[in-house]
C-alpha cells in the first residue's frame, strides 16, 4: 500500500490515474498535481464516481523545484510520477533528491530553447539518487519504455546477440480534425521537426528530418509508409546492449498531416525561438500549441487503431540466424470507453502505472538512475497482458 504523487494532468496523467486507481492493493493514496488544478479536479471527478476512490489534486507549477519540495514535505509520498513536460525533469528530480522520494517519467529531459533528445543531464543524477538511496526510472511509458522492454525480454528469451533493431510506431487511427497531434503539440512538433537520427556500426548517423521512409507492415494495420526519426530509447538501447549494430526508429504520418506540418514549417509557426509581435515576444510553437486542439479531447471521436512493437535480428541462443517481432495493438475506441482518452495516451499511461507498480513492489528496485531496459523483463510483460496492452510474437 502506497502512496503516490502524479504531476500531470493531460491524457497521459488521465489514464495514469485511472489504472492506479484500478489497482488499490498497491496505490492506496493518489494525489494529482498540475499547474491548472481545475483539470486535476475534472478527472478526480471521473475517479471518484467510476471507482469510488477519492483522488487528492493540488495545483503546482513544476518549472521551480521548490514548489514541487513544498508539495512533497506535504504529501510525503513514496513515489513521484513524472508526466508533466520534459521541461520540466530537471526540476522535479531535483526536488525529488532533496525530499528522497523515488522519481520516474516517460520521456527524457529535453531544453526548452533547443529541440534536443539526449540522456546526459538524467543520467548525470546517478551518483547524488545513490547517495540518497533513491531511484529514478526513465522513460517509462511506451515508446521509449514498453519498446525497451520488449528488447530486453527478446535478449532474455531468445537471442544470444541481438544485430539489427527497428522500432516501428504506427497510429492508424483517424480524429477527424484537419490538423491535431496526438500528445502535447509543442513536444510532438519539436520531435518530428529536428533531424533524424540512427546508430550504425558504432557510431551515430544524422539526417535532414522526415528525409527517409519506406513502406513497414504493421500486423492488424498493413503496410503503411513509415518516416526514421530519432527517439530516446535509442541513445539508452544502444549503452545497455552494445552489441547491436544497428537500431533505428520508424513512425506513420499521414499525408494531410505532412501537408500541414510542411505549410506551418514553411511559414514559420513551428520555431521555438522569441519573435516580436505588436512589441510583445511570442514563441510561434507556443502560440501555434494555443490553436490546436487539446490532445486529451480528441478521445470521443477517435477510431481505429495503433500498432507498435520492436523487430530484432541476430543470433539465437545456438548461434543461429533468427527473426523475432514483438508488438501491441490497441483500439483507440476501446481506451476511450475504459478512460476517456484515445489510445497514443492510453498506450503511454499503462506502462507508466505498470512501471511504478513493479517499483512499489520491489519487482524493480535499486539505487541511481535507471533505463527500464536494466530490469528483468518477465514480471512487467505479465502485467502488460493483465492491465490492457496485451503484446503478440512472431517473426518478420
Amino acid at each position: 500500500m502506497s502512496k503516490v504523487l502524479i504531476i500531470g494532468a493531460g491524457g497521459v496523467g488521465q489514464v495514469v490515474v485511472h489504472k492506479c486507481a484500478q489497482n488499490p492493493q498497491v496505490f492506496s493514496e493518489i494525489m494529482l498535481a498540475s499547474r491548472t488544478k481545475s483539470k486535476c479536479d475534472r478527472i478526480a471527478s471521473q475517479i471518484e464516481s467510476k471507482y469510488g476512490q477519492k483522488i487528492q489534486t493540488a495545483s503546482v507549477d513544476a518549472d521551480y523545484p521548490e514548489n514541487v519540495v513544498k508539495l512533497l514535505r506535504s504529501f510525503k509520498p513514496e513515489l513521484l510520477i513524472n508526466v508533466a513536460l520534459p521541461y520540466q525533469d530537471l526540476a522535479i528530480m531535483d526536488a525529488c533528491l532533496e525530499c528522497r522520494v523515488n522519481y520516474m517519467d516517460t520521456a527524457n529531459y529535453e531544453p526548452k530553447d533547443v529541440a534536443k533528445f539526449e540522456y546526459k543531464w538524467q543520467w548525470a543524477y546517478q551518483e547524488r539518487y545513490k547517495q540518497a538511496n533513491i531511484m529514478a526510472l526513465l522513460g517509462c511509458g511506451f515508446d521509449p519504455g514498453v519498446t525497451n522492454v520488449f528488447t530486453a525480454y527478446m535478449k532474455k528469451h531468445y537471442f544470444n546477440k541481438m544485430q539489427l533493431i527497428d522500432i516501428v510506431d504506427c497510429n492508424a487511427g483517424s480524429h477527424g480534425k484537419a490538423f491535431a497531434t496526438n500528445f502535447n503539440p509543442e513536444i510532438n512538433i519539436r520531435e518530428i521537426t529536428q533531424n533524424g537520427r540512427y546508430y550504425e556500426n558504432g557510431e551515430w548517423k544524422e539526417i535532414p528530418g522526415m528525409s527517409i521512409h519506406k513502406p513497414v507492415f504493421y500486423p492488424e494495420v498493413g503496410d503503411k509508409e513509415s518516416y526514421l526519426l530519432f527517439h530516446e530509447e535509442l541513445e539508452s538501447l544502444v549503452k545497455h546492449f552494445p552489441e547491436i549494430e544497428r537500431i533505428r526508429f520508424w513512425m506513420t504520418f499521414s499525408e494531410q498531416y505532412l501537408t500541414h506540418l510542411r505549410v506551418l514549417e514553411n511559414v514559420g509557426m513551428t520555431r521555438i525561438d522569441p519573435v516580436e509581435f505588436q512589441g510583445i515576444k511570442i514563441v510561434p510553437l507556443e502560440f501555434l500549441k494555443a490553436l490546436l486542439p487539446e490532445p486529451a479531447s480528441l478521445g470521443e471521436n477517435y477510431s481505429g487503431k495503433t500498432s507498435i512493437g520492436v523487430q530484432v535480428e541476430g543470433l539465437d541462443k545456438n548461434n543461429q540466424p533468427v527473426k523475432k517481432f514483438i508488438y501491441n495493438v490497441c483500439d483507440h475506441a476501446e481506451s476511450f470507453k475504459e478512460t476517456g482518452t484515445q489510445a497514443v495516451s492510453y498506450t503511454t499511461g499503462v506502462p507508466t502505472m505498470i512501471g511504478a507498480m513493479m517499483m512499489l513492489t520491489g519487482k524493480w528496485n535499486g539505487t541511481g538512475v535507471f533505463n527500464v531496459e536494466q530490469f528483468d523483463p518477465d514480471p512487467f510483460m505479465e502485467k502488460l497482458n493483465i492491465h490492457g496492452l496485451p503484446w503478440k510474437e512472431t517473426t518478420f
